[in-house]
This record gives C-alpha cells, sequence and structure tokens, in this order.
C-alpha cells in the first residue's frame, strides 16, 4: 500500500530532500522517511500543504495538471480586488506563458494561521486582503502571476489543501500519515 505523507511546509524550505548548496532548509529537516518524494513543488516562499508519497503512479496523480486535481490556496494579496479583478481570476489570466484555466476565487476572513517568520512586509497606507482561489493546473509561481496580473501582487501565500487532503489540525513544520 502507498504511503502518504501530508507536511505543513514553512516558509523557507526547499520542496526536495536536497539543498544542492543552497544553505536552504529541506524535507529533509523535517521528514526523517526514506524513500518518499514531493508530489508537485511549493516555492521555497509559499506555506502549507506539501502532499509526499512512496508511489510513483500517485505522486504522477497529484501533480500532473492532467488529471486535474484541485489545489485551494489562500493568498494575502495587496489591496483589496474588487468585482472585476475576481472576475478576471475566475475567467482565466493572461500569463507570458498563455491563459490560465479558470479558477474559483473569492474574498475571505484571514484564516486563523500561524504567524510567518520572517513577517510579510505591511504598508500602513495600502490594505491588504485574503482571497481563495482554487486550481486545476500548476504552473510555476501560478498564483502570484495571476493576482499580480489583475492588480494585486501577493504578499503571503499558503497551499490549504490538495484535493481532499488539507492542512486542517497540522501545526506549521509537522507532518503525518494520511
Amino acid at each position: 500500500m502507498a504511503r502518504v505523507i501530508l507536511l505543513n511546509k514553512p516558509f523557507g524550505v526547499l520542496s526536495q530532500f536536497t539543498d544542492e548548496g543552497t544553505n536552504h532548509p529541506t524535507l529533509k529537516d523535517y521528514v526523517k522517511i526514506p524513500g518518499v518524494y514531493a508530489a508537485g513543488r511549493l516555492d521555497r516562499d509559499s506555506e502549507g500543504l506539501l502532499v509526499l508519497t512512496d508511489d510513483g503512479r500517485l505522486q504522477n496523480r497529484i501533480a500532473s495538471p492532467k488529471f486535474k486535481q484541485p489545489k485551494t490556496y489562500w493568498a494575502q494579496v495587496e489591496g483589496t480586488p474588487d468585482d472585476a479583478a475576481l472576475e478576471a481570476l475566475r475567467a482565466g489570466v493572461k500569463l507570458k506563458d498563455g491563459m490560465t484555466k479558470p479558477a474559483r476565487a473569492r474574498i475571505i476572513d484571514a484564516p486563523d494561521v500561524w504567524e510567518r517568520d520572517p513577517p510579510i512586509r505591511v504598508r500602513k497606507a495600502i490594505p491588504d486582503t485574503w482571497i481563495e482561489l482554487v486550481l486545476t493546473e500548476g504552473r510555476n509561481r501560478q498564483v502570484r502571476r495571476m493576482t499580480a496580473a489583475v492588480g494585486h501582487p501577493t504578499l503571503r501565500l499558503i497551499r490549504y489543501s490538495i484535493g481532499d487532503w488539507t492542512i486542517d489540525n497540522l501545526a506549521l513544520g509537522q507532518w503525518r500519515d494520511s
């Protein structure tokens, strides 16, 4: 039977087991289980759910956009997106590498999550807002590029879920078997 591990990845951690001389913390600093690999990635400056498994087929099913596995992100963005910005996210956004697929997008209350270390930059003259985005594709830095394209750069990004797996009851830096 495949082993599936859910990790709540902290900010600054690489989504791989080796640092290749970068001197950044990696998955090996959090998950001491041989033979498991990340199914997909989260950028070093993103936080939240990372699924690891020892099953290559499952890893592909989770990571490949071909299987349209929904991924839910909470993005703290600069400013307050209006209806037009949210509709643009819902319709798909033109990026340098083409149009994104439509996403579910809505403003949410600030989630009850851990403090980020280091904290985001705060600008007193510019408010920030949390939005929830649900994507079925996984381009490089896609959420950040989408929010910037509609005029609201991402300040903080947390992946809340992949399919039915979530970070509920999973402390930052902790993992559990699924």
